[in-house]
Formats: structure tokens, sequence, C-alpha cells
């Protein structure tokens, strides 16, 4: 212990995406995405077992949506996700399978105009419910409610029903401005350990 470095790995995860969505009438609507997915890792210096690997392989999510009622209120998507070939790294007896995954996604927005609430306040209550394609039984599942004013401010609080220590509830607040979007969420997990439960994140539209 104490010597210096003799080596750097530096493993990668590359992804190209392609995708194309239609509707069918007003209320159903299908997506399709092709992903060239590449792992790879460069070793600079002596990496030991830890050398130069690289594998790409092919995959696709595939997804429906079906809007319901009043105004759209209630829509419902189920979605196939990374559905593809093995990715092979060193022969093909150790080809490691993708992970596969069904997902369930419900969104209701709350009728608040009819309670006399402005326009400009909406709510919605989301559910995220995802297993492992063909293993079903131990589903991750998350929840939680959204308030925002005017597209422009947004209030959230989830709790997330995880099969991992990263499960719990969070309070988060979005900012919306032109092209420049503010999220600072808070985690409140149960277990697990995040060095930093406040979360920072921004994001610019082209």
């Amino acid at each position: 212990g104490g010597g210096l470095p003799v080596g750097r790995a530096a493993p990668k995860n590359l992804e190209l995406l392609a995708s194309y969505a239609t509707e069918i009438g007003s209320t159903v609507a299908l997506g399709v995405s092709y992903k060239l997915i590449q792992f790879r890792q460069d070793c600079q210096g002596d990496c030991g077992t830890l050398g130069d690997v690289s594998g790409t392989t092919h995959a696709v999510d595939v997804g429906a949506q079906v809007s319901l009622g009043a105004a759209d209120a209630l829509q419902i998507g189920l979605a196939l996700r990374h559905a593809g070939f093995k990715l092979q790294l060193e022969n093909k007896a150790q080809a490691d399978p993708l992970p596969t995954q069904l997902a369930l996604g419900i969104q209701y927005r709350l009728p608040l105009q009819t309670l006399g609430a402005s326009p400009d306040i909406v709510a919605r209550v989301l559910l995220d419910v995802h297993d492992e394609w063909r293993e079903y039984g131990s589903p991750d599942a998350r929840t939680g409610v959204e308030v925002g004013y005017g597209n422009a401010v947004f209030l959230r609080a989830g709790y997330a029903f995880l099969q991992s220590e990263t499960r719990g509830a969070s309070l988060g607040l979005g900012v919306h401005f032109d092209r420049f979007i503010v999220d600072i969420t808070r985690v409140f997990y149960q277990t697990g350990a995040f060095d930093d439960p406040l979360q920072l994140g921004l994001r610019i539209g082209l």
C-alpha cells in the first residue's frame, strides 16, 4: 500500500439512439427506439487483469400510451425497455444479458378547476412500476404528486418502494425559465449511504 499508481482504467458506456413515435387516433400513441450500445474500458499503463476490453450490442425500447377521460386527464403507458442481444466482452459463454424490463406508468391530472382553483395551477398524481422481464414478483415502484404553477414552478413529493437501499421519500422543487430548467431534490432514504442527500440539476434546451 502507499505506492504510486502504475495504471489507469477508464470504463465508459456509450449509446447511440434513434427514435420514432406516432399517434393512432386521438387516444393512443406508439413509440420505438433503437439503441446501439457499447461498453469499453481503456487502460493506460499497467492495469493487470483490467486491460482494454470492449463490447457492442443492439437493443430496442417499445412503448404505448393511452389517454382517457376529459381532456386526457388519465394517461396509462406500458413499455418494454432494453430488449436485445447479450453484451459480449470476452467470449460468447460469458456474454451478459441486458437488463430488460417491463414498465407501467400512470398519470392522473387532478380536476382542480372544478373546485375553483386558478387555471394556472396543475396537479398530477403519478405511479411508476417496473420489474425484470420474465422474472416478475419483486417489482420496484415509485409514486408521487406534482403541483405546478404556470408551467414555471413545480413542487414535488414522492416515495420510492425499491428493492435496494435507495428507497424512501423525496421532496423537490423545479423552476423553468425560458430554456433553462433547474431542479432541486432532497431525498430521505431509509437506508443507504449517499454522501449528499441534496441534489441539484441544471438543463438547457437548445
